[in-house]
């Protein structure tokens, strides 16, 4: 609907804040129902989706083969896997609720236009737990809007929402900045999932400090937390830490906003990490790459200029997936600190202390192979090869924010929680209450596990409040 006036002229059954997967599986599920239904995406329609565009696979619960997932991951392997990256910090019930649900979303996924492939190959070892889009997160999400659209949802883009009228504990109204008019959309119930607040970098500095100006956000720039901060300003009770955050370790010469998971970079497990005075500062083989590769956007976070440095030889080089951008590469070590503006000294000392360290045994790229160093601090505990063998290759990393943690406290039907108790219809799905579930850390494909089932339960639970 190209008119910002004809928006505000009618009366919705249910007004979607926010076009990513969880906004996406709300609206499809509440049309499905004969309701009427309005999205307001931030972004323009190209930039459509949110970080959904930027994803590439979506974690499930299964017994047996499903879709193209192998084997069996059921639901007390999938807590503990989430327990393990959280180090406890999340909500059971919630969580639980979510790897349940998870099992039946990927069958709803594919009856609604998502198309499956086989698991990526390289450091992921995701064959059994995640399920790989064919064409990606942007093809999932372009598969939503053709279904958004063959069931009469109107999609209005550049929709910049920026209050939410309630009135004790009902939400009366949205107000909106649409194509550089001010409208007032009304609805009988509401579902919030535009996303965190990352993307406001005076924001992310007001929680982490300084430091923060010098992140990169490799998700969406139109993710600045309007929404979530006008539910703070209502008193909505909220859930998570504002430093904590979807934070990986990205290349250094990735842009400031919106390079996605192009720029993300696998190499750790097979590498040494230095900071800027060549000193390492963790175990780099702590675990598989999937249950530990969000925490590196933190470790890099806490070292001086918030940077770091991978370094390999030639025998690690074809061992994780392909970075978008070529390595620095060198025939020495002192060549490569050269290049990389490192004490040359200081970095052959610590490769060197690290060689000699280094124990033997069998390497397993592909599983936790035991192959550790010996009286190392801080040690690596598996795939501990002498770096050795040049040519030698460095990627500069720095710390990708993707989203943060701060969000609605919800219940299991996700509905938002006010100040005095539950809403009367007020939803939220996706990024905006993730935190509930992920307190710190990241298990590889869960955001969209969260942002699907909360989604569609979201959508459900609106449509039944307006029937």
């Amino acid at each position: 609907m190209s008119d910002p006036r004809k928006l505000g002229s009618q009366e919705w059954d249910v007004i979607v804040v926010g076009g990513g997967n969880a906004g996406l599986c709300a609206a499809i599920e509440a049309a499905e129902t004969g309701a009427k239904v309005v999205i307001l995406e931030g972004a323009p329609r190209d930039y459509r989706g949110g970080n959904s565009r930027h994803t590439r696979n979506f974690r499930c619960m299964h017994h047996g083969p499903l879709g193209p997932l192998v084997d069996t991951y059921d639901e007390e392997e999938f807590w503990q896997d989430l327990v393990r990256v959280t180090k406890g910090e999340t909500d059971e019930a919630l969580a639980r609720h979510a790897i349940r649900t998870s099992e039946d979303c990927l069958p709803w996924m594919q009856a609604h236009g998502v198309r499956f492939q086989k698991s990526l190959s390289g450091t992921l070892s995701l064959d059994r737990t995640n399920a790989f889009f064919l064409g990606g997160g942007k093809a999932l999400v372009n598969a939503y809007y053709i279904t958004a659209e063959d069931l009469g949802i109107i999609v209005a883009y550049e929709a910049t929402v920026k209050h939410v009228g309630i009135d004790g504990a009902r939400a009366t109204h949205v107000e909106a900045e649409i194509d550089g008019q001010r409208v007032t959309l009304r609805g009988r119930a509401f579902v919030l999932a535009s996303g965190g607040f990352q993307s406001d970098l005076d924001w992310l500095a007001r929680a982490w400090g300084p430091a923060a100006k010098n992140f990169l956000i490799r998700g969406t720039p139109y993710n600045r937390g309007l929404v979530l901060k006008d539910m703070l300003d209502h008193g909505a009770q909220t859930v998570g830490d504002p430093t904590q955050c979807h934070a990986v370790a990205i290349d250094g010469r990735a842009p400031k906003y919106d390079g996605g998971i192009a720029t993300r970079l696998d190499c750790v497990p097979f590498s040494i990490v230095v900071n800027k005075d060549g000193d390492r500062f963790y175990d780099e083989g702590e675990d598989v790459w999937p249950k530990r590769y969000a925490i590196w956007g933190r470790l890099v976070a806490a070292q001086p200029d918030q940077v770091a440095y991978s370094i390999i030889d030639q025998r690690s080089i074809d061992l994780f997936m392909p970075s978008l951008y070529p390595p620095v590469t060198a025939d020495t070590i002192p060549g490569l600190a050269q290049q990389l503006g490192l004490p040359g000294p200081k970095l052959q000392e610590t490769v060197d202390a690290f060689n000699a360290a280094c124990g033997t045994g069998t390497f397993h790229p592909q599983e936790l192979d035991g192959l550790a160093t010996q009286g190392l601090t801080p040690a690596k505990t598996n795939w501990a090869r002498p770096i050795a063998e040049p040519p030698f290759y460095a990627y500069e990393l720095r710390p990708g924010v993707t989203f943060t943690y701060l969000g609605l406290k919800v219940d299991l039907t996700a509905r938002a929680t006010g100040p005095q108790g539950l809403y009367d219809n007020i939803w939220s799905a996706g990024e905006m209450m993730a935190g509930s579930i992920l307190g710190q850390g990241y298990l590889a494909g869960f955001g969209m596990t969260i942002g699907t089932v909360f989604g569609r339960i979201a959508g459900q639970e609106a449509a039944a409040h307006v029937a």
